[in-house]
């Protein structure tokens, strides 16, 4: 059963049979619900709006902790063939989940005597420097093979990839070894401000490259650079956050679904006077009389320490504030907004939704929402749906 459809007047009670293959979600103090549907909407969303330059997908990190073999083959499904993780192993364990013609490639590239496993699992390494060049055209020269790799250069962000004044020996060096890049990528240091001017600096110098790279594809947009404009897709772009329902627009209205919703679970209720000071450190104080409910979520959970005396619950519309700090495996929620019949232990609380998401949170945790996604606790109850 689909925790939707177990689901009862929008919130669920103590008892409900909410079940997965390990056990009964009864026994979780949160409940995370991933919509596999809704990360495939934003992948042809995205797809649609870069046309007729294609759309990559990141699933690196775990598809930033909602699960990459659910995901993976999800995105695979809505037309996506070329999938960015970091590391090697992450690729290797990718590539269980992905047919043959789906595309792996390591960001990271490929570290010394991971060459083999590359070859083997048919992965494609991103060369960032000198040492994993030489590496690579060694390999694919004493075994004789044709493998396709990416090549990236640094444009400006001083992070990854091979210096501009490098360019010439690094075409120079693939020309002898017979090979051709299938790719020549950079990344974009400011993309989610459309007003810095290091953004068309960047990719003027990756354009640039195609002198020494003819008939090559580039790369420069990942989620945020796709809402530069037609001018920063060229020939590939790679969203990542943007899939999982992270806003890459900035200040804009988020054009992307919402993938995900998290539920934490009613440990106890108490009936508390005004001034009642509560939690480590008593750093928060009731202004008034007042039911307090503990619910078992914290900061073990990614529901972030940062965020305390500044995030919120919810029922439906109601916002109900936290309480004192966050504490390692629970928080405090004020439920004086509620009418109606009380909640009881087992009863669960929005901690993110349609009223409060991912970039809220983030918002009030002083982070990125990146850092709230894959944050997110294994500890969950998980729950896939399309």
């Amino acid at each position: 059963m689909s925790l939707q459809r177990g689901i009862m007047g929008g919130l669920p009670r103590a008892g409900a049979a909410y079940r997965r293959a390990s056990g009964d979600a009864d026994g979780y103090g949160g409940l995370l619900t991933i919509d596999l549907g809704a990360i495939a909407r934003n992948w042809r969303r995205l797809s649609a709006r870069v046309a007729p330059a294609r759309a990559s997908a990141v699933v690196k990190a775990d598809a930033y902790g909602l699960g990459a073999h659910e995901v993976a083959p999800t995105l695979y499904r809505a037309g996506c063939r070329a999938f960015f993780v970091a590391h090697v192993e992450e690729g290797i364990k990718l590539r269980a989940v992905l047919p043959r013609d789906a595309e792996i490639i390591i960001l990271h590239g490929a570290p010394a005597r991971s060459e083999p496993d590359c070859d083997a699992y048919q992965l494609t390494p991103v060369l960032n420097c000198m040492e994993q060049l030489t590496a690579w055209i060694r390999f694919t020269s004493a075994n004789g093979l044709k493998r396709r790799c990416v090549v990236q250069f640094d444009t400006g962000m001083t992070r990854f990839g091979f210096d501009l004044s490098e360019a010439s020996s690094v075409a120079a060096a693939l020309g002898m070894a017979g090979s051709r890049p299938s790719l020549v990528m950079s990344h974009l240091a400011c993309a989610d401000d459309p007003s810095a001017a290091s953004n068309a600096v960047q990719r003027e110098r990756l354009l640039d490259l195609r002198k020494l790279f003819p008939d090559t594809e580039l790369s420069l947009a990942a989620s945020s650079g796709i809402f530069l404009g037609p001018d920063y897709h060229l020939d590939l772009v790679r969203p990542g956050a943007a899939l999982y329902g992270v806003n890459p627009a900035g200040t804009d209205p988020n054009p992307m679904e919402s993938t995900i919703r998290l539920w934490g679970r009613i440990m106890q209720v108490r009936e508390v006077p005004a001034g009642t000071e509560v939690g480590y450190g008593l750093a928060g104080r009731t202004k008034a009389a007042t039911r307090l409910a503990t619910v078992a979520v914290g900061y073990a959970d990614g529901f972030f320490r940062s965020a305390s005396g500044r995030a919120s619950a919810w029922l439906g519309s109601k916002r109900l504030p936290l309480v004192g700090r966050v504490s390692m495996d629970s928080i405090v929620v004020d439920l004086a907004a509620l009418p109606g019949p009380p909640l009881v232990p087992g009863d669960l609380l929005d901690l993110l939704g349609d009223a409060y998401g991912v970039d809220d949170l983030a918002a009030d945790a002083g982070t990125i929402g990146y850092e709230i996604l894959t944050g997110l606790s294994s500890r969950y109850w998980r729950e896939y749906v399309e």
